[in-house]
């Protein structure tokens, strides 16, 4: 049973944030919760990659972006339904990472984290100039889509309950690629790469399947958070500080860890809804999140569920 603690822990906690609405019955805190489930499930799916192989994405949030974007235009221009533009967005990131994983995971260290930055930024320019696509001003879908859903207020809690169902998904397969073969094989990648290769692992199959099952969920959100809006523009899709924001809330917690990123997406939204809502720091609430990067890799590189595995030998059993 211990075994399965952290996942029983991580999953307990994504139930009880989703259900808090449904206690307060207010619109605020729906929409405060679906922020936070939103940042779990982000934050789950990078650790894939990150906390699993040890490649940092300074560029994840483009799966997000071009999820959203293909989804939102079979949607609003090809007339389809919620649940196939969903699968269109999901299905295009995944597509984008295993054709981005064919090239620049063969990079390593500093030199994949710029390429994941250079990614990012380059589809941002290339949407910008799409016309079909909107161009820098975007898309907007007619508000009569949302009648097919029951109108506006039942699609927004259709969106939040879809959202939830997901975070909860993110963090069961975390738990399973962790405790898996293929699982195993990724983290002696992030360990000592050139050694995994000679024990066997085929390190350049594994990343690209790791970076393709971490970026399916980001377009699954990515076009369910659009639809909720109501719109998408580039500037929107493609938001850089988020993708640093999301490797913040993985260091947080703990990377290669099921519970660190719930745990480290969780405390940081909360620090930024202080720090937004604050005179003093709400202009420099990026600033605080770059220092607070600085801090956890100087002092708990591992993470809070890390020093805690470290610090409470008998948590070992129970956190991961």
């Amino acid at each position: 049973m211990k075994r399965f603690t952290g996942l029983l822990l991580s999953v307990l906690a994504v139930i009880v944030l989703a259900v808090i609405p449904l206690i307060s019955g207010k619109a605020s805190t729906r929409e405060a919760m679906f922020t936070i489930l939103m940042a779990i499930a982000l934050a789950s799916s990078l650790n894939m990659l990150l906390g699993y192989t040890g490649y940092v994405s300074f560029g994840h949030i483009v799966f997000f972006g071009v999820g959203g974007y293909a989804g939102f235009y079979t949607l609003t221009v090809l007339g389809w339904n919620l649940w196939l533009s969903m699968l269109v967005g999901g299905a295009t990131a995944a597509l984008l990472a295993y054709l981005l994983g064919k090239s620049i995971l063969r990079l390593r260290g500093a030199y994949f984290a710029l390429a994941t930055i250079g990614v990012n930024e380059a589809m941002r320019a290339l949407v910008n100039n799409m016309d079909f696509l909107g161009g820098p001003i975007g898309m907007t879908m007619k508000f009569s889509v949302y009648n097919e859903y029951g109108g506006a207020a039942n699609a927004l809690w259709l969106v939040y309950w879809v959202l939830s169902g997901i975070a909860l998904l993110v963090v069961i397969v975390s738990y399973l690629v962790k405790r898996s073969k293929f699982g195993l094989g990724l983290m002696a990648i992030r360990e000592d790469e050139d050694a995994a290769e000679v024990m066997g692992v085929r390190a350049p199959s594994a990343k690209t399947w790791s970076y393709v099952l971490s970026a399916v969920f980001p377009g699954l959100i990515g076009m369910l958070f659009f639809f909720k809006n109501g719109n998408i523009e580039p500037g929107d899709a493609f938001r850089l500080h988020l993708s640093i924001e999301l490797i913040v809330m993985v260091m947080l917690g703990g990377f290669g860890t099921v519970l660190g990123p719930v745990l480290g997406a969780g405390v940081y939204q909360q620090l930024r809804k202080l720090l937004l809502t604050s005179p003093v720091f709400k202009n420099i609430q990026l600033a605080v999140a770059g220092v607070l990067l600085l801090l956890i890799i100087l002092f708990i590189p591992t993470g809070a569920v890390g020093w805690l595995r470290r610090r409470f030998p008998r948590l070992r059993r129970v956190l991961e």
